[in-house]
């Protein structure tokens, strides 16, 4: 078999682990070729394609970023089904493995409904798919988020300062909760929680008098109560979704106010997605790329691996696509116990 191979939508630590599971597999077990697209769904429309051999994928798993690069290229706004169709059949390719997130594999279920041959693989940080236990690059994330709130707290502790930290999560609060729980944040603000800024500052309030320089863990999706949407002065990505980010830069000035401690933020934003991976991504993103070729080679298209337990299986793109994966309320209110 030919395969091709792209990364789209927003970098994960852990994507070039699983394209080195998947092209060592393919060429040591089953003697396979492989060719990689560049930039995402990009590089598939404007035809940009690089041979993927062994020298290629040597000690790449412990790189983070994506050797093949990546966008958020939407292929329907670049030719669609019969772009992609001619593409497959020029480089004479019998499958494509997409690895991306909810836009990547939203695009791939549209073009497999149309017969192409796609399998996909997983990707986002935010950990919100609900198909699927555990997504690479949410443990790197959650590592980064955790130390860089270690680091806030030493700072905080220093001025008497409350410290906010804003952190990943467009729908959903698993970074927030995992890594403030980890940090031993006073506050985890989630999107799945609205909560009034009386709230949050009760909480902030209780810490400082009890001799602790307050720590916020705030998710770049979380509203007050008192917001009808989700804070964005970004303007829109490829797939029409809001960009996001500031939360943490609106609530400071509102709890120093109400507060009067002094309230400083800072917003981790892409700093969590850098990097090298940990080794549970490593190790992940490895046995979901060679995963993806077995599925590949039994032509299971318009499916995806997915982690449950321990064991991966694949499951139709329809299951990731339904619904987010969000906060149980039993697991907020069990971190909530550690609140201020």
């Amino acid at each position: 078999m030919k395969i091709g191979i792209l990364t789209s939508g927003g970098d994960a630590p852990g994507l070039n682990a699983v394209i080195r599971g998947i092209v060592y597999t393919g060429i040591q077990v089953y003697g396979h070729e492989f060719v990689g697209f560049l930039n995402g769904w990009k590089g598939v429309c404007e035809q940009t394609a690089t041979p993927l051999e062994r020298a290629q994928i040597m000690g790449i798993s412990k790189q983070g970023g994506t050797i093949l690069g990546t966008s958020r290229t939407n292929p329907f706004e670049f030719g669609g089904v019969p772009r992609v169709r001619e593409v497959l059949e020029q480089q004479g390719l019998d499958a494509l493995i997409a690895i991306g997130g909810e836009g990547t594999l939203a695009a791939a279920k549209r073009l497999t409904d149309e017969g192409l041959p796609i399998v996909g693989v997983p990707k986002t940080v935010d950990n919100d798919l609900s198909a699927t236990d555990y997504t690479f690059g949410f443990d790197t994330a959650v590592q980064i988020a955790t130390d860089s709130m270690d680091r806030l707290r030493t700072t905080g502790d220093s001025h008497g300062r409350c410290m906010i930290a804003e952190v990943m999560g467009r729908h959903v609060g698993w970074i927030a909760l995992h890594s403030g729980m980890a940090a031993g944040a006073h506050c985890i603000l989630i999107p799945e929680r609205k909560t009034s800024l009386d709230q949050i500052c009760d909480w902030v309030t209780s810490a400082r008098d009890r001799g602790r320089a307050p720590l916020v863990a705030v998710a770049e999706g979380f509203s007050l109560d008192s917001m009808t949407d989700v804070h964005s002065e970004r303007g829109l990505d490829a797939f029409g979704r809001p960009r996001l980010g500031g939360i943490g830069e609106m609530l400071a000035p509102l709890i120093e106010d109400r507060t009067g401690i002094e309230t400083r933020a800072t917003t981790l934003g892409h700093i969590q997605r850098g990097g090298t991976p940990t080794a549970y991504d490593r190790v992940l993103a490895t046995r979901l790329g060679m995963a993806a070729l077995h599925a590949a080679i039994a032509g299971e298209w318009g499916r995806m691996v997915a982690l449950r337990g321990t064991d991966i299986f694949t499951v139709p793109f329809e299951d990731a696509l339904g619904k987010l994966k969000t906060v149980p309320d039993e697991r907020y209110d069990e971190a909530r116990i550690l609140f201020g």
